[in-house]
């Protein structure tokens, strides 16, 4: 064979070498794609979540799962997981009436479910004014977490004696005498009273004050002084207390039913799975545009 035709025989057979390049250049773009997909989704994590209709449906959601969880939380531990205006009098009688522990409320619980709700709200809020209250990633995280708490409120319902919650003893015979707490009640009440603080924090922040997901008693003020309670249209504030009084009655009405014919976890169960849908609705929210957020941080300087 002539020697030009080994030389591109040589050159055929290294072929090889000009086909890596292609291989390259396929794998540095899938890397760009995959960097700038990545960046992409940063970028939406970090944006400020609007408070449109969706929020309001999130935050009428969120009221809902409150509403089961008070009413697990009384019946099984003489206190509120939310509703702190309630524990705030008891624990004031506790300090001037302590003969009343075990009969009316167990002053533990009391102060372990305003304790652990005042604690979750101020970190909730401090770091909330650090990342930014109304960040995506902020709001997915919180109300996972939220998710966490509450479903591990249910798993230490369902390990009580018996596994359907219930967990005041009673001291001094069987449904009579005193009330007394126990670390699974105070561990159960710790957690679902964290969860509840974090919440209202952010029900807040999303600037839809009249779904406060917890407190009932300023909703139903507002609602029957409003001047325009009867119009129609163009009410928007009438409608969210409207929507948000009705998701507390609904929410409550619920856990008591589940509660008597299930047991407090699986009434836990199922708000813990309703503050799962909402940190899913979350990733849907519109975000703000840049300008909106510049505003709404001179807002919150302001406040």
């Amino acid at each position: 064979m002539p020697a030009s035709e080994k030389g591109s025989g040589r050159s055929s057979n290294g072929g090889r070498r000009p086909d890596a390049q292609p291989q390259s250049s396929s794998s540095t773009i899938q890397t760009l794609l995959v960097t700038s997909w990545l960046s992409t989704v940063w970028q939406y994590l970090n944006r400020n979540v609007c408070p449109t209709g969706l929020a309001e449906l999130e935050l009428v959601l969120l009221t809902f799962c409150i509403g089961v969880q008070d009413a697990v939380s009384f019946p099984d531990f003489h206190c509120f997981a939310s509703n702190q205006t309630g524990n705030t009098v008891f624990l004031m009688l506790a300090v001037v009436l302590p003969e009343m522990n075990g009969d009316m409320f167990v002053t533990a619980n009391i102060g372990i479910a305003l304790g652990f709700f005042l604690a979750a709200a101020w970190l909730t809020g401090q770091l909330g004014h650090i990342v930014g209250p109304r960040r995506r990633l902020w709001l997915l995280f919180c109300n996972l977490v939220q998710t966490c708490l509450v479903f591990a409120a249910a798993a230490v319902q369902y390990a009580a004696p018996g596994g359907t919650g219930g967990i005041v003893e009673h001291v001094g015979g069987e449904g009579g005498g005193k009330l007394t707490s126990n670390t699974a009640t105070l561990i159960a009440i710790g957690l679902l009273a964290s969860a509840a603080g974090s919440q209202v924090v952010q029900s807040r922040s999303l600037r839809l004050t009249e779904i406060s997901t917890a407190m009932a008693t300023a909703a139903w003020v507002d609602l029957v002084i409003d001047r325009d309670l009867f119009v129609l249209r163009n009410n928007r504030p009438r409608n969210r207390r409207a929507m948000f009084l009705a998701a507390l009655v609904v929410g409550s009405l619920a856990g008591a039913f589940i509660y008597k014919r299930l047991g407090s976890p699986a009434a836990l169960v199922v708000s813990g799975a309703g503050k799962a849908l909402v940190t899913a609705l979350f990733l849907f929210n519109r975000a703000d545009s840049g300008e909106r957020e510049k505003v709404d941080t001179a807002e919150d300087d302001s406040v």
